[in-house]
């Protein structure tokens, strides 16, 4: 089987059919136009494409900033000062 005619299951003459009833239904100036149209479109997103793509690389590529270190723990309060304060007598 012809790669080429195996578009979309469709046999050569069906292709030369449907070519035809579109280079009718538009005409033979829009057809280059959309033609034009669809390329540009195709090079805008092959560069999209490629700028992500690389935007990703250099983000991989490059090294993640340095943590600060963590700070130590401050040290548990002594026991004593813990212990409630006496309580005050009313006169």
């Amino acid at each position: 089987m012809n790669i080429s005619l195996a578009v979309l299951g469709m046999g050569g003459g069906e292709m030369v059919l449907v070519f035809a009833a579109i280079l009718v239904l538009f005409g033979a100036k829009k057809i280059p136009e959309f033609a034009k149209g669809l390329g540009q479109g195709i090079k805008e997103f092959k560069k999209a494409s490629r700028e992500v793509t690389d935007e990703i690389n250099n983000a991989a590529s490059e090294a993640p900033p340095p943590q600060p270190a963590p700070k130590p723990a401050p040290a548990a309060a002594p026991a004593a000062d813990a212990a409630p304060s006496a309580t005050v007598p009313k006169t």
